[in-house]
């Protein structure tokens, strides 16, 4: 089975694309959603963010996300500590999750995935990639109400798309829907393709 890193900068769309390609039958694991599910079920989780960010990083068994994030998103060491936890558990989740697919690929998406070489784990590796302002206006219009000064600090802890681009298999430029759309079409028939010659 073919699996297939998809990753893309904040505010990119890396999740409008995902579920196209799942529209299309493809399983697609979500590494972000798995985090956030370990963080709030997973006890030996908890206790290690607690011990490196303090009490305050839970309310009642359940993750303070606005305090996690303003402790880590201004200190890269911190938010590497931070990774170091939560990556493992969900690198064992995803195995668990893989052997019991069985569609001829899947997709693994994460923010992050040539930030920590992970590239090598996949046959293929897609940026979805969209211009800085556009990124930053869906990133505004969000819930989460964060303030331009915050999503371009996100935006500086992560490699920028051309950086992304020298090393991925296939971009997806996400402006128009429809062309989005026709951009995951052809590229699931590369991979199906891909796929039953090997």
């Amino acid at each position: 089975m073919i699996k297939v890193g998809l990753t893309g900068g904040i505010g990119a769309g890396k999740t409008t694309i995902s579920k196209m390609f799942k529209e299309l039958g493809v399983p697609v694991y979500i590494a972000d959603d798995a985090g956030k599910e370990l963080m709030n079920t997973s006890a030996e989780i908890r206790k290690k963010i607690i011990d490196l960010l303090g009490e305050e990083s839970y309310n009642k068994d359940l993750p303070n996300r606005a305090f996690i994030a303003s402790k880590v998103f201004n200190d890269k060491e911190l938010l590497e500590k931070l990774n170091a936890i939560i990556h493992p558990a969900v690198a064992q989740h995803f195995k668990e999750w893989f052997k019991r697919q069985t569609y001829p690929y899947i997709i693994y998406e994460a923010a992050i995935l040539f930030e920590k070489g992970s590239q090598k784990n996949f046959d293929y590796t897609v940026l979805v990639s969209a211009p800085k302002e556009i990124r930053i206006k869906r990133l505004l219009k969000r819930e989460d109400s964060l303030k331009r000064e915050d999503i371009e600090s996100r935006m500086d802890n992560q490699w920028d798309d051309a950086t992304k681009r020298r090393i991925a298999d296939f971009e997806i430029i996400n402006e128009e829907i429809e062309d989005s759309k026709k951009q995951v079409v052809q590229l699931n028939d590369i991979i199906l393709k891909s796929a039953k010659i090997s």
